[in-house]
């Protein structure tokens, strides 16, 4: 009976009572119709503040509610920039597949979900066998259907992952030579609110392209069967099918207003257009720090200390008298490498530079290298915090990687911390890094492209070196045992925690093939069945499921005195 929204409360309340007052209403009716227009329109209380609570694993500030403590999608960050959709651009050869797996590697070490989506492993789903370069021709208009639907079957689960599975980059790896398959994946980016960053990889440096194909493409499964020679000849010729249609990215004209970063010569020159958010700025930083050349990377720890003698943790303690005998093996073993420009970076830490100094060789401090802050634990044993702390006791064994110790670090923040260890490390050549067990553990989970979960666990033993050599598609290790005696640090998981099934387990720098999931979506239904059918439109093609039933498998490497291929395989997918 009032007008909506009044703020005059007071005023419309006398209005409407006096009016009935006029029409003969008791007095009565007066003071109800006053009355009920105050509790309409009387200013609303302040809000108080909410109560908050601590988080017990992380020590983070949370409302007080029945709220899960904090979202598992991400071991990072929770960014708020919408998905992005990655989108490799280059002719074959141009290492497309080399940065996607390399970029997403990083995406994901830093706690950013990330999976790349591999157009030429969706091809080989539907084309079982290939038989030559004549399936890219251009003109030939039955494989343009299959490929067409190979990359809207890519696509589909592009957005499956970014809209159900809690993805927030994907990496769509193919060579998106034409303007209108790239037109195609914009489109499909904006129907569904997905943001696009194109990478091209441009090299006309003609020892280079032949160096990756030789080292990468004829290991391909498209040429299992072939001698060398004729797979180069198919290979070569199949370049030539793409180049006379490719047009590459115009930042100066038809492309100006997207985003995007030209890689020229694998890193000589770099052209950057209209970055939009914190997370492309964050991949272009990256691609302009590594590089291809050779090198070996050797990680370690200290010599044993007086502390790990004690079983204590943190703390800065000096080496014992088989920690000094590991400084002195470790400078014989660095003599036998005979390394041309070696670096040598340790903590700031009192062990680290005992050890380095054995050396005699010119070392780099790094703060960042110290050890993981254990906060009210420092220097004790585990045996005093369990009887001291025990509820901090059991949190660390739930869940060691988001753990953070009272006044302390998590593994998730030493990650944080050590990035810019990683970006130096990609910018240069031959490194050794003297740091401490969780510091090795990040940096080993790096090369390695180990979760979030098994991180925490990755032995490092003292004494040992880790040779780690770059190679195509991941890492090649080699431990290195310099056989001297030292305690066990490590800590095994606790059963407990290995019962439950763990949401960290997956990892998602992997083609999609490789995730275990209990139901797999069949990509495309074979190549005859698209041949005899039209190119579907975009948003029919995304919304077809059928099972899979033959997923492909990657094997997940370890740690070994042998030396040792992380990628899991030596083939390059081109689409």
């Amino acid at each position: 009976f009032c007008r909506p929204g009044s703020r005059d409360w007071f005023s419309e309340a006398q209005k409407h009572a006096a009016s009935c007052w006029s029409r003969g209403l008791s007095a009565c009716n007066y003071f109800l119709y006053f009355l009920a227009c105050w509790c309409r329109f009387r200013p609303a209380p302040a809000a108080m503040p909410m109560e908050l609570t601590q988080n017990r694993m992380q020590k983070i500030w949370l409302p007080r509610d029945d709220r899960p403590a904090l979202p598992r999608t991400s071991c990072g960050p929770q960014l708020t920039n919408s998905p992005t959709v990655i989108v490799m651009v280059g002719l074959p050869a141009r290492g497309k597949t080399y940065i996607s797996k390399k970029l997403t590697r990083y995406l994901n070490w830093v706690g950013v979900p990330t999976k790349v989506f591999n157009v030429g492993e969706y091809r080989r789903e539907a084309v079982r066998h290939y038989s030559s370069y004549d399936f890219f021709r251009p003109d030939n208009e039955e494989a343009m259907k299959v490929r067409k639907q190979c990359a809207l079957a890519a696509l589909r689960d592009v957005k499956s992952y970014l809209s159900e599975e809690g993805g927030q980059i994907a990496v769509f790896d193919a060579t998106n030579t034409t303007r209108e398959r790239r037109e195609m994946v914009v489109n499909f980016a904006k129907e569904n609110g997905f943001k696009v960053f194109f990478i091209e990889s441009v090299c006309n440096d003609p020892n280079v392209v032949a160096t990756n194909i030789m080292e990468v493409k004829l290991s391909s499964p498209d040429y299992r069967d072939c001698n060398s020679n004729d797979a180069l000849e198919d290979f070569m010729k199949r370049i030539h099918c793409y180049k006379s249609s490719y047009q590459p990215l115009d930042p100066d004209n038809y492309d100006r207003d997207l985003s995007l970063i030209k890689v020229i010569d694998v890193g000589r020159q770099f052209l950057v257009n209209r970055v939009q958010d914190h997370i492309q700025s964050r991949i272009v930083y990256y691609l302009m720090n590594i590089h291809v050349q050779p090198r070996t990377i050797y990680l370690c720890r200290h010599g044993e200390s007086e502390s790990n003698l004690a079983g204590r943790i943190g703390g800065d303690f000096g080496l014992s008298s088989r920690g000094k005998k590991f400084a002195v093996a470790l400078k014989k073993f660095v003599e036998e490498q005979n390394l041309q420009d070696l670096k040598v970076w340790t903590s700031q830490l009192r062990r680290t530079i005992q050890t380095a100094e054995a050396l005699q060789l010119p070392y780099e401090q790094w703060k960042v290298l110290n050890e993981i802050d254990a906060g009210i634990c420092e220097e004790m044993t585990y045996d005093e915090i369990k009887e001291t702390y025990p509820e901090e006791f059991v949190l660390r064994d739930q869940d060691k990687y988001y753990y953070r110790y009272p006044s302390g670090e998590s593994y998730q923040d030493l990650v944080q911390r050590l990035e810019p260890v990683i970006m130096e490390l990609e910018r240069q050549e031959n490194v050794l890094v003297i740091s401490h067990q969780a510091t090795m553990r990040c940096l080993l989970a790096y090369f390695l492209d180990k979760s979030a979960d098994e991180m925490p666990y990755l032995k490092c033993p003292l004494h040992t070196v880790l040779k780690l050599t770059p190679v195509a598609y991941g890492c090649r290790v080699e431990s290195i045992s310099l056989n001297v005696e030292a305690v066990n640090t490590h800590r095994e998981r606790s059963e407990e925690t290995k019962k439950g099934p763990n949401p960290l387990m997956r990892r998602n720098s992997i083609t999609p093939f490789a995730s275990p999931e209990p139901t797999k979506k069949l990509r495309i239904n074979g190549c005859e069945e698209h041949a005899a059918s039209s190119a579907a439109g975009l948003s029919s093609c995304l919304s077809e499921e059928v099972p899979i039933t033959s997923p492909l498998s990657v094997q997940n490497m370890s740690v070994s005195r042998n030396s040792l291929d992380s990628s899991g395989t030596t083939m390059q997918p081109v689409d």
